[in-house]
């Protein structure tokens, strides 16, 4: 991890912590994660679509390298292996690689950070991350790296979330309490600007989930690991009491209770 990053070793330190929570959220979610990401699954399947429609993704893909930076249960490391190319499966989290292992779902598999990647430059002809950069501390930084380790005419395709993600949840929490208790997320200029160094295309969409009741809508969050990680989260458990309050104050529709994600889409090309 790169240490221009940081003032002091006191904010060194709370990113090692931040850092660590992360991993650990993440692993307590690994081995139920892909029977609640169909929100992620759905994005990255529109990933892989936008890549190929730009020429990235070749048919068949045979001696190709590619990185899935910030894997998962390496459920998109699965499906670039079975199109022939060369997979290294990367992610913060030992849990969420030991679940991307057992299924054999790359041919390498790394625990790294995307914020100091440990690959040379230029190792890979093309690479894939599927709402995991959200996640790093500096996007412009996680960004670069991504770019340094891209062979010269491949691509990066990432998605991200932007400001606004998880709105429904975070204005139900205002109405009963100041506390943090939901993820902040980057505007989008902020992603645009964070991208303008290099070639590339950014595009932003809405999506909304509708669930039938709010612990299902509360674990869906949980259960992939998005849960608030930020400092000054208020510790403890939720009571039925608290549980109650917030179903009184969350918006209900005809669908059920929406949930919506702020989905940025994002290729940069390597020049």
């Amino acid at each position: 991890m790169s240490l221009s990053l940081y003032h002091d070793e006191a904010s060194l330190s709370r990113n090692i912590r931040e850092k660590t929570k992360i991993a650990s959220a993440f692993g307590r979610a690994a081995s139920r994660y892909d029977s609640l990401a169909s929100y992620q699954q759905n994005s990255g399947k529109q990933l892989l679509s936008l890549l190929e429609g730009h020429g990235a993704i070749e048919t068949p893909v045979f001696s190709q390298q590619v990185l899935d930076a910030g894997c998962g249960t390496g459920f998109f490391s699965q499906i670039i292996k079975q199109r022939g190319a060369h997979v290294t499966a990367l992610d913060l989290s030992a849990g969420m690689l030991d679940v991307a292992r057992n299924k054999q779902a790359a041919h390498r598999y790394v625990c790294g950070d995307m914020d100091a990647l440990p690959f040379e430059d230029a190792s890979f002809d093309w690479v894939f991350s599927n709402l995991a950069i959200q996640w790093c501390d500096d996007l412009s930084h996680a960004l670069s790296e991504l770019y340094r380790v891209t062979k010269p005419g491949g691509i990066i395709g990432f998605t991200t979330l932007a400001e606004h993600s998880l709105g429904e949840l975070s204005t139900a929490w205002k109405a009963l309490d100041d506390s943090p208790h939901v993820n902040r997320f980057l505007p989008y200029s902020k992603i645009i600007k964070s991208c303008q160094a290099w070639r590339s295309q950014l595009y932003q969409q809405a999506d909304t989930l509708y669930f039938s009741n709010l612990i299902e809508l509360l674990n869906s969050v949980k259960g992939i690991g998005a849960t608030h990680l930020t400092a000054g989260r208020q510790a403890g458990l939720m009571t039925r009491q608290r549980l109650q309050q917030l179903i009184e104050v969350y918006p209900n529709t005809e669908k059920g209770l929406p949930l919506t994600y702020q989905t940025v889409f994002g290729i940069i090309y390597r020049d």
